[in-house]
């Protein structure tokens, strides 16, 4: 399972700090150690190649010409007990010989390097006991003296081999010995241990201050961010007037300065839409309120003349026209009146004027108010108990004579009307057996003055009765959805809670 990442930018802010803290902090301990650690090394093998140099030119005058093997024993007991502070064991090798001394352990490589005899050589390897220091220096003879190689050159780390050429006298010639040392490097990686215990017991408290500077960064960077979210917070809750100050010159300032120039913009765009869609509400009212007087005075003649027209007092041409300015203006004056009732949704002042009634009252009423016939119409399946619910009865009559209007109109008979209760919610669903609603028309059923058919200009509603209905379902804080039935045909499910919000009730 992988770790959770931080996913807040001031957590992530931390963290790349501290990482880049550690991490310079990782680097320079390790330049550091490595460069520590050579020079301790190099010191102390440069030193005791130097000792071994001397303690060697001293006692080398004392053997004979022609060594024997207890002469050699001699002279590495010498060299031993000259060794001091060091504690090296030493041995002597004749023309490659064996080893000669208390020095048994050493390599093969190091003696294959001084067989020449030469040049000093020696090398860091990995014992037992801990790390050791090997040497390997030739006993040179010079005229009226005897003396060593030259001086040793810097071995590298582990088993590294280092050297250089000899500088005896003029008249110096190889002898055939070489003597070998072997100390305990135990004390320097004790030395390099506490280095590095010293490096780790640095760097973490460094880490651990690292810590306050980078919430202090974190704090400072992260202060425009948190100001620009609250801004924006009001903004989205209708703020629009919000502005923040522009402080520095840096890239935060410049996007300070460039949300207030977006919601000064968002502000005017705003003001702009709000004053159009007022003038347009207002005109929409303005003129379905000065409709209204004349499309009362034309349904009164209009009534009148359709008695003439059905009872054949006026001539068939005259009576067919009589009748269709009649409807039409039955239609214009339904449009009107569902033009000043979208009006009302749109300017707030739709009310509630909430009453106990009858679940059955209220749906057979509407029923009979359009004639529309049981069963060959509209089937009813209402709860046996009949449940008294608290609505606005003349509300309720609308969105279910605007669901069964639809549904007779676009869809086929009859039509079922089922109603359940519960002690929180009433549903009623109006399903029809017509072929649905198309996918593509589905999201729009809802909409003012949608028509399915571009082609199709006229129709007998106005085109606002589901956006009616659907407002009336909201006025409940109810819901009225739209969808189709898996066997074929649509159904509009209404939901309005049993109890409205206190403020709601009259």
């Amino acid at each position: 399972m992988k770790p959770a990442l931080p996913r807040g930018l001031r957590p992530r802010l931390v963290v790349a700090f501290v990482l880049v803290a550690a991490l310079s902090a990782l680097v320079t301990a390790a330049l550091t150690f490595r460069q520590a650690r050579s020079a301790i090394l190099d010191r102390t093998q440069n030193s005791a190649v130097h000792d071994l140099r001397l303690q060697i030119d001293s006692l080398a005058p004392n053997l004979p010409p022609d060594p024997t093997d207890t002469d050699l024993r001699t002279f590495a007991r010498q060299l031993d007990r000259a060794s001091g502070s060091r504690a090296w064991h030493t041995a002597v090798s004749r023309d490659g010989g064996p080893l000669i001394g208390t020095a048994a352990d050493i390599g093969g490589a190091l003696r294959d390097a001084t067989r020449s005899g030469d040049a000093t050589f020696y090398e860091r390897v990995e014992h037992a006991e801990g790390p050791r220091l090997l040497i390997g220096m030739p006993i040179d003879y010079a005229a009226g003296h005897r003396g060593t190689g030259g001086g040793g050159g810097t071995g590298d780390g582990g088993s590294g081999r280092g050297g250089e050429a000899g500088s005896g006298a003029a008249a110096a010639k190889p002898s055939g010995l070489v003597a070998y040392a072997a100390m305990s490097l135990k004390g320097e990686r004790a030395d390099i241990s506490a280095l590095i215990t010293a490096a780790w017991a640095g760097a973490v408290p460094a880490l651990a201050f690292a810590v306050v500077p980078a919430l202090f960064a974190a704090r400072r960077v992260l202060r425009p961010v948190r100001q620009l979210r609250t801004a924006a917070e009001k903004i989205t809750s209708g703020a629009l007037g919000t502005r923040l100050d522009v402080a520095g010159k840096d890239e935060l300032a410049s996007l300070t300065g460039t949300f207030n120039t977006m919601a000064a913009t968002l502000e005017q765009d705003a003001a702009e839409l709000r004053r159009m869609e007022a003038n347009a509400r207002r005109f929409a009212a303005d003129v379905s309120h000065e409709l209204r007087t004349p499309l009362a005075a034309m349904a009164a003649v209009t009534d009148a003349l359709d008695e003439d027209a059905r009872s054949e007092a006026l001539p068939p041409d005259t009576a067919d026209a009589v009748l269709l300015i009649s409807d039409e203006t039955r239609k214009l004056t339904a449009m009107v009146e569902d033009l000043m009732e979208i009006s009302r949704f749109d300017a707030g002042a739709a009310e509630l004027r909430l009453d106990d009634v009858s679940l059955g009252t209220v749906v057979h009423k509407t029923l009979q108010l359009r004639g529309w016939r049981e069963p060959d119409e509209v089937i009813t399946e209402l709860p046996e108990e009949d449940p008294r619910i608290r609505v606005d009865a003349r509300r309720i009559d609308v969105v279910l004579a605007n669901l069964i209007g639809n549904a007779l109109r676009h869809g086929a008979a009859p039509v079922t009307v089922r109603a359940t209760a519960t002690p929180e919610t009433l549903v009623i669903d109006v399903a029809d057996n017509g072929p649905g609603i198309p996918d593509e028309v589905l999201p729009h059923v809802f909409d003012r003055f949608y028509k399915a058919d571009a082609a199709r200009t006229r129709s007998e509603g106005s085109g606002l009765g589901l956006a009616i209905a659907r407002e009336n379902a909201r006025l409940h804080h109810g819901t009225l959805v739209a969808a189709n039935l898996p066997g074929g045909g649509a159904v509009f499910t209404l939901t309005v809670p049993r109890t409205l919000p206190q403020e709601d009730q009259p």
